[in-house]
């Protein structure tokens, strides 16, 4: 599409208003609440997955207007929604009863080597081996599996507020740059890998020692900090899981299958049809998948997909117009406010940059990928699995801001100074 500066500057505005939005969710909900004669829309209005999604459907109608439909059928055509169809796809399959009953007993292995209370090792675990992890099954598969983790054992009504924004800080931090050892895993690294030849030798080297520190970091201060809350609850070991080995082999290699095709679309979308087959036909080694949590997320990231999309006229600029330090600073900001993986995308269409420049660009945006829901891909994926623990069963925007600042400056200490 050819750009306009009516459709640019539109485009730009409406942007700002999905932000806004998104900090005024809880708002909506309350809202809901109170006046019941407009409770489904204002319901509607206040999931933050929908937010993104709504005014994408307001931009391609401006463009509609102003540009004629087939400019605005041809914008959304050119749009690459792979991301969101992977996130869809790897959260149902990584949220599924095999896979968690898998995750939990490596987790209950390793915590069984470390002699002190279990509550407090599997928590240290669950913010740490899980993100680290992140690395190898991706990022959305690493969210999905420590959010249900955490939502069935640590977000129970015996611990505090606090506790849960706090931990849903260091979980997102944590996610975000846990993800940086290999070049497959991380939304923002996916956008440049190959544009920048970044092989996994190259990650390790360059981020993920100091992935590791930072994560190891984050879940250590949290949980001294949180002993008290840590130490109210009892987690909950169920009965010996009655799933055949053979069942939760397959799941794996369905899981790793989609992992492994996750640039083509069109084969892991296979192989997931594959997949709901299976699970029809095994029901009772299932629980309900979460079709309409992914769905959600997936809807979230491709509206941020469609309206991101037009606001490269004004990011690239702004990156260009700073220096290494200076962009690294900045991608950690602007991350805050647009997808960190469409940050990193725009930088990979610029020629000539230095070496240091795309590494303090990429590694800006993951240290900041954790400070709001629409910094990295994954986010929405916990935010919808976590949020029915909160007040009005709603995160507030501004809260996770809050709670996610200290991890992500323990980030920028391992990224930017180490």
């Amino acid at each position: 599409m050819v750009p306009y500066t009516t459709i640019e500057l539109i485009g730009a505005s409406l942007f700002l208003i999905a932000i806004i939005h998104t900090f005024s969710t809880k708002y909506f909900e309350h809202l809901a609440h109170v006046h019941k004669r407009f409770s489904g829309i204002l319901h509607l209005l206040g999931e933050v997955e929908v937010v993104f999604g709504f005014w994408a459907m307001v931009l391609v109608l401006f463009i509609f207007g102003i540009e004629g439909g087939d400019i605005a059928v041809n914008y959304v055509d050119t749009r690459n929604f792979t991301e969101p169809m992977f996130v869809f796809v790897i959260m149902v399959i990584a949220g599924t009863r095999p896979i968690l009953e898998l995750s939990k007993k490596i987790v209950l292995l390793l915590s069984s080597f470390i002699p002190l209370k279990k509550e407090f090792v599997i928590y240290f675990l669950l913010l740490s081996f899980v993100p680290l992890l992140g690395s190898f099954i991706t990022e959305p598969a690493a969210m999905t599996l420590a959010a249900l983790l955490l939502s069935q054992n640590y977000f129970g009504s015996k611990v505090s507020h606090r506790f849960k924004y706090a931990t849903l800080g260091v979980l997102f931090v944590n996610i975000s740059i846990g993800g940086t050892l290999t070049p497959y895993a991380a939304p923002p690294i996916l956008m440049v890998s190959n544009t920048w030849n970044w092989d996994i030798w190259y990650m390790l080297e360059n981020f993920g020692w100091r992935a590791g520190i930072g994560v190891l970091a984050n879940a250590l201060i949290i949980t001294f900090l949180f002993k008290e809350d840590l130490g109210k609850i009892a987690f909950k070991d169920n009965a010996k899981s009655d799933i055949p080995a053979l069942i939760i082999l397959i799941h794996l290699f369905f899981l790793i299958s989609v992992v492994y095709f996750a640039h083509h679309p069109s084969v892991f979308m296979g192989v997931f049809l594959f997949f709901i087959g299976f699970t029809s036909a095994y029901k009772h080694y299932q629980n309900p998948l979460i079709i309409k949590e992914a769905l959600l997320v997936a809807f979230f990231l491709a509206g941020l997909v469609v309206l991101g999309g037009i606001q490269g006229w004004w990011i690239t600029p702004v990156l260009l117009s700073m220096d290494s330090s200076a962009v690294y600073y900045g991608a950690t900001a602007l991350t805050a406010l647009t997808d960190n993986a469409a940050l990193t995308y725009l930088g990979s269409l610029v020629d000539g940059l230095s070496d240091e420049f795309k590494l303090a660009l990429v590694s800006g945006a993951v240290t900041g990928g954790g400070l709001t829901v629409i910094a990295n891909a994954p986010n929405p994926a916990g935010i919808s699995i976590l949020r029915k623990h909160f007040s009005e069963k709603n995160i507030s925007p501004l809260g996770l801001l809050i709670a996610a600042i200290p991890p992500t400056l323990i980030a920028i200490i391992a990224f930017r100074f180490l």
